[in-house]
């Protein structure tokens, strides 16, 4: 299962009183699927995964596959510090009907590479979904590196990557790996438009929760080579995405989803609320967001 184009990493919404929201998760993905993107990841790094019980992980995911009935696909974030709880995570999003795993690179352990390797033929052979690597270093403590994703580019169900670290040279040495089979996805929003153009394949965006359809025609003319459009685009997009880099994902990315009336800012501890000396900001992003999603083609 390949995906590309503009992937949207969900927020998980939660009720007033700390409790998975399912009513506003279906809004928020009603908006998805009426841009339309290409894909959803659910219970990932936005979906402030670390504070899911096992009940609400399956409860999310299976929510999500049912409310998109097959016209989208849905990713579940996997990825565990250890390897036989990343097997078992990825088999009970098997279970719930997702179609792959967006699994990273087991945080805070910081294993060698070769540990690298020996994990991800471990989730590839035993995890019964496609895996798509994630990497994301200045999260995790842990970089795969290029010369290890070619060592795991043709382990069969290794369908791709998500490389968030950010740097042309890193894309550029990921790009030159590309094969038939084997997808590369940005996962960082801001340099995503320049990734694409360069020959990677979409993004798994946090910004599209909020801007899906403007993130999607970003992603189209992109792919499509169309350097011109697509560099104006994010020109305009880029207070935004300085606003959602302003403190630590998902925090901006779900005040702004409340001040456009979408969910409620509510996160888990240790997350907190956006704070105050941002708020103007978010209001003048709040309108920037409307007046592009009402553009967007």
């Amino acid at each position: 299962m390949l995906v590309s184009g503009c992937i949207t990493a969900l927020a998980t919404p939660f009720t007033v009183a700390g409790a998975l929201d399912l009513d506003r998760f279906r809004r928020l993905l009603d908006l998805q699927l009426a841009a339309p993107v290409q894909a959803v990841v659910v219970a990932g790094s936005t979906g402030e995964a670390a504070s899911l019980t096992a009940a609400e992980f399956e409860a999310l995911l299976r929510c999500a596959v049912a409310h998109v009935a097959g016209r989208l696909p849905v990713l579940a974030g996997t990825g565990q510090s250890s390897t036989e709880r990343t097997i078992e995570q990825t088999r009970r999003a098997m279970d719930c009907g997702v179609a792959a795993a967006l699994v990273v690179t087991p945080p805070y352990v910081r294993p060698t590479q070769d540990g690298l390797v020996a994990h991800y033929h471990a989730v590839a052979e035993r995890g019964g979904l496609p895996v798509v690597l994630y990497n994301v270093p200045s999260r995790t403590g842990v970089d795969l590196e290029p010369a290890t994703v070619a060592r795991l580019i043709d382990t069969p169900n290794i369908v791709g990557i998500k490389e968030a670290k950010v740097g042309g040279e890193r894309m550029q040495a990921l790009l030159a790996l590309k094969r038939p089979g084997f997808t590369v996805l940005s996962g960082d929003d801001p340099t995503a438009a320049e990734a694409m153009l360069a020959g990677a394949d979409g993004v798994i965006s946090v910004a599209s929760n909020v801007l899906p359809r403007a993130m999607r025609q970003l992603c189209e003319l992109a792919l499509d080579g169309n350097n011109g459009a697509a560099m104006a685009l994010h020109r305009q997009l880029v207070p935004l995405f300085d606003l959602l880099g302003c403190e630590p994902n998902p925090i901006p990315v779900k005040a702004l989803l409340a001040e456009l009336g979408v969910i409620d800012d509510v996160l888990r501890l240790p997350l907190v609320s956006l704070s105050a000396g941002h708020r103007a900001t978010l209001s003048q992003q709040a309108a920037a967001v409307r007046a592009l999603e009402s553009a967007a083609t």
